[in-house]
């Protein structure tokens, strides 16, 4: 996915976990692999995640998670694929009971143009075709949220024009997706400073503008620790309009314990709020290789072990 370049881990060789030098004990290796039960919250694995586990297949690789306690996914790059690798994608998380999560909205390149805050009709007229496009993947793939991003500032443009603009986009966008029960998710986020949406508040004040069900926030918890933190009262002050959730700790942008965040509790505060929604794990694995698969899946279930 361009948008995304997440490490690629290497293969270990001969593929085995018994390994000379490894972190993991024996006992720990297979503590890990024994514990079946699902997670109290439906975390999103993506493509590649635990490709040494799994193999190259995604479905392989959701197989895999699936025996790790893992009842989501999330597929930036699932636009690009076939209609018939969305269909299977989608085929065989309903059979193990999954949900989907997010997919890009292919509007969204990277690096990302002055697109929706310019106004022009051209860019306009791309941005519903490819809702358009997205209600037909969703069906293949059985998915409700579509991550969207309304580009980079115009700099010829007062901060008040450009956001109409987005505005007035992001409404017509909503209109086709309301009927099929869709949710595009604005993403707030920080790889750049040339990028319009950066906060909570700011992606709140445009959902409130738009009063659709149809378009609510996706609060990736990396970009916002990044960009303003506080982020348990942020979470709060903007809770009726966040649609989805992503993870990535940092610095670094890696699983849950590798850096600065303390997602124990803000996976608690989720819970006690009673969020029903997926958490994407928009991040890269810390260590390579089946080793640095293992040591996500326990990072994840002691951020987990919050009752």
């Amino acid at each position: 996915m361009k948008r995304r370049n997440f490490m690629q881990q290497s293969l270990l060789a001969g593929g085995s976990i018994l390994t000379v030098g490894t972190a993991f004990a024996k006992k720990d290796r297979e503590a890990i692999l024994d514990n079946k039960e699902p997670f109290h919250l439906p975390y999103a694995i993506h493509d590649g995640m635990f490709k040494n586990h799994g193999g190259n297949d995604f479905v392989d690789q959701i197989q895999f998670a699936h025996s790790m306690g893992f009842r989501a996914l999330e597929d930036n790059g699932m636009m690009s694929r076939t209609p018939e690798q969305q269909k299977k994608i989608g085929d065989a998380i309903e059979k193990l009971g999954w949900r989907m999560g997010v997919f890009v909205n292919e509007f969204d390149k990277w690096p990302l143009s002055t697109n929706m805050t310019s106004g022009k009709k051209e860019w306009r007229d791309k941005f519903i075709q490819y809702c358009k496009d997205s209600v037909e993947v969703a069906k293949r793939c059985h998915a409700k949220w579509i991550t969207v991003v309304p580009g980079n500032y115009d700099r010829t443009l007062p901060m008040g024009f450009q956001t109409a603009n987005v505005i007035e986009t992001l409404r017509r966008g909503a209109e086709i997706l309301e009927p099929h029960g869709l949710v595009m998710v604005l993403e707030p986020l920080s790889d750049t400073p040339d990028l319009f949406l950066r906060n909570s508040d700011q992606t709140y004040a445009i959902c409130k503008a738009i009063n659709s069900p149809s378009c609510k926030i996706l609060f990736d918890m990396y970009h916002m620790q990044r960009n303003e933190g506080n982020m348990i009262a942020n979470i709060d002050r903007a809770w009726d309009e966040i649609g989805y959730f992503q993870i990535g700790d940092n610095p670094g942008r890696k699983e849950p314990g590798t850096g600065e965040v303390n997602y124990k509790n803000i996976f608690k505060h989720l819970h006690e709020k009673g969020y029903t929604g997926i958490l994407g794990m928009e991040h890269g694995n810390a260590k390579p290789g089946k080793e640095g698969e293992l040591a996500l899946v326990k990072a994840y279930r002691e951020a987990d072990d919050f009752l």
